[in-house]
């Protein structure tokens, strides 16, 4: 039995999907050479190429928004916005765009859209590196929150589109 880390098991996770479907995709900060904040990404550039691990400037609402018309075109981003504290630079798009989108189109669009936010998940992150907002997108009506303890739910943390 091998033990995967936490970073592994996302990254095993978004390789598998990454073989399985050509519409998936990453889109963040540091993806391609840093591998992501905690390493979650590393490879994947080389195996993926830049057109499916795309590193973006800073800026959390252009990242987002980005993401949601992709989605609304017919692919699967996997939006990585590093810490949640970054989820409140793009919460116009989250919670009025795409939560809102298959509600506002009668049911005929949807976003399926994976947005990444990591949770306090190292000491000496400060003030704006360490909140736990998954409580308020849980009571946003269109979204679906899923918050993986452990590698195990991570890696089966659901990538597809659920509904």
């Amino acid at each position: 039995m091998s033990v995967l880390s936490y970073s592994e098991a996302a990254r095993l996770a978004l390789r598998e999907e990454m073989h399985r479907d050509p519409l998936v995709w990453a889109l963040g900060q540091d993806l391609g050479p840093e591998g992501g904040v905690a390493g979650q990404y590393k490879g994947l550039l080389e195996e993926f190429g830049p057109e499916r691990i795309v590193d973006s400037p800073i800026s959390e609402a252009t990242m987002l928004g980005s993401c949601i018309g992709a989605a609304t075109m017919g692919t699967r981003p996997v939006c990585e916005l590093r810490y949640a504290d970054f989820g409140l630079c793009a919460a116009d798009q989250l919670v009025n765009q795409a939560a809102k989108m298959r509600y506002m189109f009668g049911g005929q669009l949807r976003v399926p859209i994976v947005v990444r936010q990591s949770i306090g998940w190292r000491d000496g992150s400060a003030a704006q590196h360490a909140q736990s907002t998954e409580a308020w997108w849980a009571h946003t009506p269109g979204l679906v929150v899923v918050c993986p303890s452990d590698p195990r739910e991570n890696r089966a943390a659901e990538i597809r589109d659920p509904q």
